[in-house]
């Protein structure tokens, strides 16, 4: 037996649990997507442009969680 790495919890193979790894995978796939949101939408550059409700949903899209874990 072994401690996930992850959840910190009793595993009983002597790996991270699956669910625990796909959890993260999914948790840094979305973290990276909202920072390359103003890169793929081509919005770094000109953002003037754009209306103020667009930006205010950008600027929120692209905020990192300010949660304490």
């Amino acid at each position: 037996m072994k401690i996930c790495n992850i959840c910190h919890k009793i595993s009983a193979t002597n790996q991270d649990h699956l669910d625990c790894i796909q959890k993260r995978n999914i948790e840094t796939e979305n973290a990276s997507f909202k920072n390359d949101i103003p890169e793929n939408l081509n919005l770094s550059k000109n953002t003037q442009d754009l209306g103020v409700e667009v930006r205010a949903i950008l600027e929120h899209l692209t905020k990192e969680k300010d949660k304490s874990d």
